[in-house]
């Protein structure tokens, strides 16, 4: 792609003389309490459907999610019980659910909120975990015994509330601005043919973290729940949604034997088979392990031949690390924008086992204390095609930069292969206001 040189003005919104059709809706301000009276818009644009061309999850046949729904499935939810009675299971009937105002998954049916204590079981507390596997004591053994196993009975009441199964031929739309789902682990396992816009997943806590005193040099604490988990899925398109730890900030977590106690695990999971994948215009935001494409190297036999996955005017605020992290897939990712404004920054592109990552034509804007060798780590990669990339407005070699900084990790400029579907690209220059503009739940 030739070096361009064209400076963006945003009051008239021009590209190289070209007016951007894109259309400005101004961000929505914090939603409505989960006790408010929601009010809902008459029904617009809820059927949404992925443009030809669209990414990987345009390509064999395209991606309609639940636009052939009947007017008999067609739902507005505005608690956890609605939803899960409209998702019913994961049943493969098209559909098309309209979230209204906040969700709470952790609530029971008569949506009462439930805390951490209410899914507690016994005898399992906090204190007592930590007492019985603090490594001066316990040592680096796996924890197990009767306060594991109260833990792990803990953690599956929560599950049993928290994680939603949505199933083939679905879409799930924002009914406003402030559609919000709170808590909640969406999982699209098995199905086909998926939408999801406009909705602001927060906040997938874990109350019960599990200790691993052998990941990593000092231990960690692991946590499960994703916000939306593709796993095993094909024609998933994710479209205009905002991921955020909301509130509860990793900053504001204690530590415990000396590592944050980490109760969120991803943003968004594409693993165990999952192919033709679009995510575009979302906003990633104020997390650590933010966005992995499959999710263990010894996955090769549902892995490798799929994970195709399009990722595109993506706005990544302040996320810790993988944006994405890749293994098997053939991923494309172009026209993002990474913004990190300070806090802790480990890398954007995991360039893992056996991976094909094409990164192109975005926007990086660094702190003058980070590296901009930290944007590319090498996970037993190979190879990465990046080109035509920006640190801070100015054309920076991110390759060249990782490979003399990381000579033992040194990655080869082809990933093998080219990406056809890309309905336009932008200039990256012009990036970083095109998706502070418009990507994310409630703009357009």
């Amino acid at each position: 792609m030739p070096r361009v040189s064209c400076p963006v003005r945003a009051a008239a919104a021009l590209l190289c003389g070209a007016v951007l059709a894109l259309a400005p809706v101004p961000a929505g301000a914090a939603g409505p309490s989960a006790s408010a009276p929601v009010p809902v818009p008459a029904p617009r644009g809820d059927r949404p459907v992925l443009p030809a061309g669209d990414g990987w999850a345009s390509a064999e046949g395209g991606t309609t999610g639940g636009a052939a729904a009947d007017a008999d499935h067609v739902f507005t939810v505005r608690s956890r019980a609605e939803l899960a009675a409209a998702l019913n299971g994961g049943d493969p009937t098209p559909k098309v659910i309209r979230v209204a105002g906040t969700i709470d998954a952790n609530t029971d049916d008569a949506g009462r909120p439930l805390s951490c204590a209410d899914y507690a079981t016994d005898g399992y507390s906090l204190d007592g975990y930590l007492a019985a596997y603090h490594p001066d004591t316990w040592g680096d053994a796996d924890p197990s015994g009767p306060m594991e196993d109260a833990r792990a009975a803990s953690a599956a009441r929560q599950a049993a509330r928290v994680r939603l199964a949505v199933g083939s031929n679905t879409t799930i739309v924002g009914a406003g601005p402030h559609a919000r789902l709170l808590g909640a682990s969406l999982q699209v396992k098995a199905a086909e043919n998926v939408v999801i816009q406009g909705v602001i997943f927060e906040d997938a806590y874990d109350c019960f973290p599990q200790w691993d005193p052998t990941d990593g040099a000092h231990g960690n604490w692991n946590s499960e729940y994703d916000n939306l988990v593709v796993y095993g899925s094909r024609h998933v398109w994710i479209d205009h949604n905002t991921f955020t730890d909301g509130r509860r900030p990793d900053s504001a977590q204690p530590h415990h034997f000396g590592v944050l106690y980490q109760q969120h695990d991803g943003e968004l999971d594409i693993v165990r088979g999952a192919d033709l994948v679009t995510a575009s215009w979302n906003v990633f935001a104020d997390h650590d392990k933010t966005l992995m494409i499959g999710n263990s190297d010894g996955a090769g036999d549902t892995d490798r031949g799929r994970l195709r996955v399009t990722l595109h005017h993506n706005l990544f605020r302040d996320v810790t690390e993988r944006a994405p992290r890749v293994r098997f897939g053939r991923v494309d990712v172009y026209n993002n924008h990474y913004l990190t404004t300070g806090g802790r920054y480990g890398y954007s592109w995991g360039v893992g086992f056996e991976s094909r990552l094409v990164a192109e034509a975005n926007a990086v804007t660094l702190p003058d204390a980070v590296d901009p060798a930290n944007v590319i780590k090498s996970w037993k990669g190979t190879a990465l095609t990046e080109r035509n990339n920006l640190v801070n407005g100015a054309a920076v070699d991110l390759l060249a930069v990782h490979n003399a900084a990381v000579p033992d990790e040194r990655l080869g400029d082809d990933a093998g292969w080219t990406p056809r579907l890309r309905p336009r690209v932008d200039h990256p220059r012009a990036v970083p206001y095109l998706v502070a503009r418009h990507a994310g739940a409630g703009r357009r």
